[in-house]
């Protein structure tokens, strides 16, 4: 099973970019999915995430209204459309998914429950 992240760029302060998230090889079905970026000098932090039994979507503060995730099951592809983009979400970002378990809320934030993880993409916001 592979993640493949991409969609990432360069765009100006107040951009948009969406990025997508596809699973290939072995056919499976996440039970969630999460977005993680990881600034030059910083650790790895969350950004969004949804689960997919019922729908429910997390955001890290930073990034809440303006990012939005959203997943298409039939596809097995998840998305992060990012609005109003600021030159401090520059980062790799990076797409993971979790099959074996259903994450509950103070979980699904956590990098250790993700299994599968993509090669990230890169997102710089600059003037």
């Amino acid at each position: 099973v592979q993640l493949q992240a991409s969609g990432g760029g360069t765009v100006q302060p107040g951009g948009s970019l969406r990025l997508s998230c596809a699973a290939t090889g072995r056919t499976f079905r996440t039970t969630a999915t999460g977005w993680f970026r990881q600034a030059p000098g910083k650790e790895r932090e969350f950004v969004a995430a949804i689960r997919k039994s019922d729908r429910h979507l997390y955001y890290a503060d930073s990034v809440k209204g303006r990012f939005t995730i959203s997943s298409d099951s039939g596809k097995n592809t998840a998305f992060l459309q990012m609005n109003s983009l600021k030159p401090e979400d520059t980062a790799i970002y990076y797409c993971a998914g979790v099959s074996s378990l259903n994450p509950i809320a103070s979980t699904i934030r956590q990098q250790r429950t993700y299994e599968y993880w993509g090669q990230g993409t890169q997102v710089t916001v600059s003037s």
